[in-house]
């Protein structure tokens, strides 16, 4: 195994233009060097893969972290890997864990977490010990050890957390629930981290800083037997919907990464983030949208009580993108809510069907009343196109110097655009 480091990176490195450093007071005098992160400040990429090596993290050879815009830098190889190979090793001293914050900050993280349980997301307190560790290292500056990892990191990110109200309202219903989601967990943590004393005042009354550790904490921590794990290095893995890495931590906590299939030399390094099926939770999530994601939900958000009875959820009702295709459990959601408008005994005797696979009775039904149901989806998917204008056009409007996550919606829409018009499509010649 050996370092490596692209031309690209290093010409990125040398062509800094906005200072990484800031300046804050050291406790007893003089001052500490604070990782910028300001969002025209340059990322700090090859001092970080110097520490990550002597830190000793290894990597195969050929591995390296690369851009195509100076902001975005992802792993990629120069050379074949053989599947099964290593690709990253990450000792577990390098690791920031939910456990591990739990453990070094014991009860000072008890009034906090209680606030989290009290706003109903207790379920993320895991994360959130990953956000306060964040802010206790990037408040040690230069002292930290994790400080030419934080001063590598993103500057901008492009999820819900960060959004504005105006990128709301240039989405999609469901996206913009999944994006308002990202935000209002944001906010509660920055709610929550007044109770965390152990932090200076001047991190906890930073919100551009408790947005970002917050977006950092989300984007590149991995989820493990219910704690949450950031490995430095193997957080460069990019999403793919066919992967070519897979990660794991042994039993001593180490972090490892393996080719998951023979990777041909100049092959990006990607994991699985999230369902490959659905973009619109990476997009909210991660800030990004996948664009070879074959599906997407069919935005149905005023049937979510009829999914729910019929034991199906958004990642089941789909529309597939090259071929409009429809999946099954549409159809079922579509006539059973129709059916619970026309005569219930007839959605009970449907819902009994479905739940138990009756395949037989199910079928015989969607043949029965399928003009209603043709009916109701065109009528979905055409309010919905019309909406989509709407979105767009509106997202068109804004200035991307002010709105810069204006180019990622309109990815998205354009997305759901193609998909819906090829739905339509296959709708109109069914009659």
């Amino acid at each position: 195994m050996r370092f490596a480091l692209s031309l690209l990176t290093l010409a990125a490195f040398a062509g800094t233009s906005v200072s990484a450093f800031s300046l804050q007071t050291r406790p007893g005098g003089g001052f500490a060097a604070l990782a910028n992160i300001d969002e025209k400040a340059s990322r700090q990429i090859y001092p970080f893969t110097e520490w990550a090596e002597m830190a000793g993290v290894q990597q195969a050879d050929g591995f390296e972290l690369t851009s195509n815009d100076g902001e975005d830098y992802f792993a990629m190889t120069r050379a074949d890997i053989p599947a099964g190979s290593p690709v990253v090793y990450v000792p577990s001293e390098m690791l920031i864990s939910s456990f591990g914050a739990a453990q070094e900050f014991g009860q000072g993280l008890q009034m906090a977490e209680q606030k989290l349980a009290e706003a109903g997301i207790g379920y993320q307190v895991p994360l959130f010990r990953v956000f306060v560790k964040i802010l206790a290292e990037y408040e040690k500056g230069d002292e930290s050890p994790f400080f030419k990892w934080l001063d590598a990191l993103p500057r901008q990110f492009y999820n819900g957390a960060s959004m504005t109200y105006a990128c709301f309202d240039a989405l999609l219903p469901y996206v913009a629930w999944l994006s308002m989601t990202e935000r209002t967990n944001s906010v509660n943590f920055q709610k929550a981290i007044q109770n965390v004393f152990f932090l200076s005042e001047d991190t906890t009354s930073d919100k551009d800083l408790l947005k970002w550790a917050y977006c950092v904490a989300v984007s590149r921590s991995v989820e493990f037997n219910g704690e949450r794990v950031i490995a430095p290095m193997a957080d460069y893995f990019n999403h793919g919907t066919e992967t070519e890495v897979e990660v794991n931590f042994d039993e001593g906590g180490n972090c490892m990464a393996y080719a998951s299939r023979d990777i041909p030399a100049g092959s990006p390094l990607r994991v699985s983030l999230g369902d490959p099926t659905n973009p619109s939770p990476l997009f909210a999530t991660y800030g990004f949208l996948d664009e070879s994601s074959p599906a997407t939900f069919c935005k149905m958000m005023d049937k979510q009580d009829e999914m729910q009875a019929l034991g199906y959820d958004f990642s089941n009702l789909l529309f597939y993108k090259e071929t409009g295709d429809i999946s099954p459990e549409v159809y079922d959601v579509v006539l059973y809510s129709l059916l619970g408008n026309a005569d219930p005994n007839l959605q009970q005797t449907f819902y009994q069907a479905v739940v138990s696979g009756d395949e037989a009775t199910k079928n015989q039904y969607h043949q029965q009343y399928f003009q209603y149901t043709l009916d109701e989806l065109k009528n979905h998917v055409n309010k919905t196109l019309r909406d989509l204008e709407q979105l767009t056009n509106k997202a068109r409007s804004y200035d991307p110097r002010t709105h810069p996550r204006v180019p990622v919606i309109l990815k998205h829409n354009e997305f759901v655009n193609e998909t819906f018009l090829r739905v339509k499509a296959n709708l109109d010649a069914m009659g």
